[in-house]
């Protein structure tokens, strides 16, 4: 793929911007739009770029574009809704959406795609807004091998890993794997910590023990120190990892998994929501079990 293509990016929250970003920076032609314009503006003051009134503006002269926003219900809008990215999107080009949406969802625009005579992977990420600045996240893939890998060197100017899982939707399945791993590390991250502080040890002396063995993970090397500092403004907000779990739940249900754990902590994170912690990291779940100490 050469950097004479057309790329739009659509949605600059806290991944989609350093993403964004990273392209811009790559010398790609980049076309943005965010639903806010003055994110936008702000984004255009420290890359170079041009800002799209509306997705299918966006999209209208793009070779490929990638969108990074919320929910479902806003993929459904940027792609399907009145300035919808797919109603000007050239034949044969490819949308690819990094937003962690159901498995569902990303079946149907699949199929929309191919009736448009267009190109869709789902492509959700993990690393979390450290990740995407640091452009070392890792991308999970449900598409066409043909598509993926046209996309595959795009995609490394913001990923360190990235692997296609399947067919459309693999990539979000992917994702609800992560997200059910991480919800039970944090939980047991949480509880250990809360544990050797009800014992009197000195916390940060057993985590510097325990991560040297097979206790050690991501979670604990990046997150003890604020944790125990009680500081959980660092990372990927609780009401968006409910989202992710109500998904999930929702996608266990449908295949039979039975996931006793997940849904647990994920009723341990609505404790936190009604604690006023929301916007806080998924760490919070530290906060909880000492508000019941």
């Amino acid at each position: 793929m050469q950097k004479t293509l057309k790329i739009a990016f659509l949605g600059l929250g806290v991944m989609g911007y350093p993403m964004a970003g990273h392209l811009s920076q790559a010398g790609f032609d980049l076309t943005i739009y965010n639903r806010t314009r003055s994110r936008a503006e702000q984004w255009l003051a420290a890359y170079l770029g041009t800002i799209a009134s509306s997705p299918a503006d966006a999209a209208s002269t793009a070779d490929i574009v990638f969108a990074c926003v919320g929910r479902d219900s806003d993929v459904l809008e940027v792609t399907l809704g009145e300035q919808g990215a797919f109603k000007a999107m050239k034949p044969n080009s490819i949308f690819v959406d990094h937003t962690t949406a159901s498995a569902s969802l990303a079946r149907q625009l699949d199929e929309h795609c191919r009736e448009l005579g267009l190109h869709f992977i789902d492509a959700p990420v993990s690393g979390g807004q450290q990740g995407a600045e640091g452009g070392a996240l890792t991308v999970m893939c449900g598409g066409e091998t043909a598509i993926f890998d046209q996309i595959k060197p795009i995609i490394s100017h913001y990923a360190r890993a990235m692997s296609l899982l399947g067919p459309a939707g693999s990539g979000q399945l992917c994702k609800m794997v992560n997200q059910t791993c991480i919800a039970g590390l944090v939980q047991g991250l949480a509880e250990g910590i809360h544990f050797a502080e009800s014992a009197g040890l000195d916390v940060k002396q057993v985590i510097e023990v325990i991560s040297k063995g097979a206790a050690q993970s991501w979670q604990m090397d990046n997150r003890h120190e604020t944790m125990i500092a009680g500081h959980y403004e660092h990372g990927f907000a609780v009401d968006w990892m409910r989202k992710d779990l109500d998904i999930v739940l929702s996608e266990a249900r449908k295949n039979g998994a039975q996931l006793p754990v997940t849904a647990l902590v994920d009723q341990f994170y609505a404790d936190v929501q009604a604690l006023g912690g929301g916007r806080w990291d998924t760490s919070s779940v530290l906060a909880r079990l000492e508000k019941l100490n």
